[in-house]
Parts: structure tokens; sequence; C-alpha cells
């Protein structure tokens, strides 16, 4: 009997034990793994640090959550103004305002509009939507924006319009535009989707030019997910920009004059557009101080090119992007790749626009098959990158981003 039982005892004790060991394993594994897990800094994420929420919430309890609602009129009003301008239009995107401008200006098939070719496509897409033709121009090689000096030369007889694009962060050589602008009787579209608060000889980007477009991503400055705004100082411009994103709608309602589309913005998204707008400055200055961080980390590192702020300018430095000198012998996407590895996260500069299949055989005046050269723009290309930029970054994080970057290139020198 005593057996029986020391035996029973011996099986039940064995099958606890059966049971217990992959708990066990699993706990270790589990704290195994936190402890091997590496940092992970995305290249960007939003930053929503006032109203943004209670906002929502009240268009919600509303129920005024459709292209109509007072954070519609807060957000144009509160934007335009912090620009210094007369007019502010929201829209569904940066794209759609940049449209709406191209629209507003008259763009038409005939007509040339200079673009530089170091862009995100946008810009060209939307003189593209127009009928008209975009003209390209290489960057600049301290500000990466177009090269405000090679303009003159794409200027023809049909030349309408130019778009100075300020690219991530640092405005364009704006006299020099909007002088050549007044010489040919030029329209000007400032793209300032990369460059909420940048300022050229203190007036903000998007306010110097006939009309200014921006951006409300999720990785701009001032950001709501999505959504875009269009600034003017000219009334006419705005009216129309107003009527052509809902539609062209007159009276009677359906009845259509003129083309129109909808490029309306929702009011829970304005409601947070607006409260961003409350806190304009604090974000501005927040990308700033991660710019100027990176600068203090980052000088004297040997193999990369910093980013610049040119006299009498103001760099919001959206994106802090560094090229990779051509003493680096290892490729881009190799010094990335170890970057990723070591979790801090990167995006490649943009491809240029002379280099896009899709235009290949399409409407671009002089891409691919063209005379014209774009060194700086294939160089910014191939060996541009950005390192994480968040607004609310820590010092930790950008000092440790740093750090790895730095002993990745020591070793990329042969």
């Amino acid at each position: 009997m005593g057996s029986y039982k020391n035996k029973k005892m011996a099986r039940k004790k064995t099958e606890k034990n059966k049971t217990e060991k992959p708990m066990k394993m699993a706990v270790i594994t589990e704290a195994h793994e936190k402890k091997e897990k590496k940092k992970f800094i995305p290249v960007c994420t939003p930053w929503l640090p006032g109203n943004e929420k209670k906002y929502v919430n009240d268009a919600l309890d509303t129920n005024w959550i459709s292209s109509a609602g007072k954070y519609i009129d807060k957000f144009e009003e509160s934007f335009s103004r912090y620009c210094g301008v007369s007019y502010g239009l929201a829209c569904s995107n940066g794209f759609a305002a940049l449209h709406l401008a191209c629209m507003a200006l008259g763009l038409k098939k005939g007509d040339e509009v200079i673009v530089p070719t170091f862009t995100m496509s946008a810009p060209v897409n939307a003189v593209i939507l127009t009928g008209a033709t975009p003209v390209l121009v290489d960057a600049d090689k301290e500000t990466f924006c177009i090269d405000a000096r090679k303009i003159e030369g794409k200027i023809t007889g049909k030349t309408k319009a130019i778009i100075a694009v300020h690219i991530y962060g640092h405005p364009c050589a704006m006299d020099t535009i909007m002088a050549l602008a007044r010489k040919y009787n030029l329209k000007v579209i400032e793209d300032a989707a990369e460059s909420h608060g940048a300022e050229y000889k203190g007036k903000k980007c998007g306010s110097i030019g006939d009309i200014g477009c921006f951006s409300f991503y999720g990785n701009k400055i001032l950001t709501m997910g999505e959504g875009g705004m269009a600034i003017t100082h000219n009334k006419i411009y705005a009216e129309k920009m107003k009527k052509y994103r809902n539609y062209a709608f007159e009276h009677p309602r359906f009845l259509h004059q003129e083309f129109g589309v909808n490029y309306r913005l929702t009011n829970i998204q304005a409601a947070i557009g607006f409260a961003q707008t409350e806190n304009v400055e604090k974000l501005v200055e927040a990308r700033r101080h991660i710019g100027e961080n990176y600068n203090q980390l980052l000088q004297e590192t040997r193999g990369i090119v910093l980013p610049i702020e040119k006299e009498g300018c103001k760099n919001v430095y959206w994106m802090y992007g560094v090229v990779l000198t051509k003493e680096i012998k290892k490729a881009r996407e190799e010094i990335v790749e170890a970057l990723k590895e070591n979790g801090v996260d990167t995006r490649n500069f943009f491809i240029p626009m002379h280099q896009q299949p899709v235009f290949y055989n399409g409407p671009l005046e002089n891409a691919p098959d063209c005379t014209d050269s774009y060194f700086i723009a294939d160089a910014l290309g191939r060996r541009g990158f950005y390192l994480p930029s968040s607004s609310n970054l820590s010092l930790e994080d950008q000092t440790y981003v740093a750090a790895c970057l730095k002993e990745i290139l020591s070793k990329s020198f042969n």
C-alpha cells in the first residue's frame, strides 16, 4: 500500500514538473529577449503636446465631423496669421494645396513652370495635372533647394511660374527668385510643406510669393496626420481656391461654371491642426533644437556634410539630413543598414525628378534624355539620408544616434 502511494505521489510530482518547466523556460526566454532587444529610434513621430484630444472630442460631441465647423475657421485664421498673410485655405493635404495654387494661377496646356528636380514629386504632379509642363532646375549644393542662379537660363516665352520648394526646412534664395519673377512677369508658388516657421530675411516661408503651400502629414513639424493649407495675400486667389476645393459649387449648387475638385478638410482634422497652432512656436523651436544638437554632436565628423543655415535664413531642420562625402567608400545603403542594425531608423533623400521612370516618356520638358546635367541633385539623391528628427527626441537618443553614425563611418573609408 505504501509502495503504491509513493508511486502515485512520484507520478504527480513528475506531471507537475512537466507543466512547470515550459512555464519557467518561457519566463527565462522572455527575460532574455528583453535583455537582447535593441533600442529602436524611429526617423520621425508626431508630437501632440496640447489640446488636440480635447478639441477632437469637442468636434465629435457636437457632431461637426465633416468639412464644416468652427475648427476649420480657427485653423485657417490661426495659421495664416502666424505666417503673416491675410488668407488661409485648409485642404486635404499638401498636394491639394499645390494643385489649388496652380489652378488659381490659371496654369494650362502650353505653359511652362520652373520646378526643382531635387524634390518630392508633389509639385511636379500638380503642374502636370493642369496640363502645363514642368521645367527642371538643379539643386544648390549648400542648401539643397533649387539653384536660383540657374533659373533664368530655363525661362522661355512659355514660362508662367516658378515653384520654390524650401527643402528639408531651409529657405530658397527668395530675393533672386522674386527678382526674376518681376523681371519676366512670373508668378511664384512656395512649397513650404517641410518648412513650417522657417524664415527668409525675417519673413515666414510661404508668405513671400503669390501663394504658399503647406503639408501637415504625420512627420511634419505641425501635423494632423494628413492635411494641407494654401496661404496668400491675394483675395482673388483665395476666393478661387476656396471655390475649387469644393467642386466649384455656385448657385444653383449643382450647376458648374468651372472645374472643381474635392480637396476639403474635415473639422476633426482641423481640430488637431488648430491645437497644433496654439503651440506653433514650441513645435518649431523644438525641431530647431534637434538640429542644433546634431550640429554639436556631429561637428567635424569626417565623411559627412551637415546641413547649414545661411545668413538671413532660419532653418527649421524639418529632417536632419546628412550627405556622405566621396571619401566614404561604402554605399549609402550599407551605412543605413548598419544604422538599422543598431536600432536607428533612417530615410533616404528624394530621388530627383529627372530620374523618375514615370516621366521617361511623359510630360517633363527635359527628362531624361535631355542635354542638361543635374550633378548636385544626382549626388544628393545617391548619398543623402535623414537621421531621426522627431520634435520630442531626447538628447540621450540623439547622442546614441550620433555615436552609432560616427562608429560606422570610421569603418567606411576603405
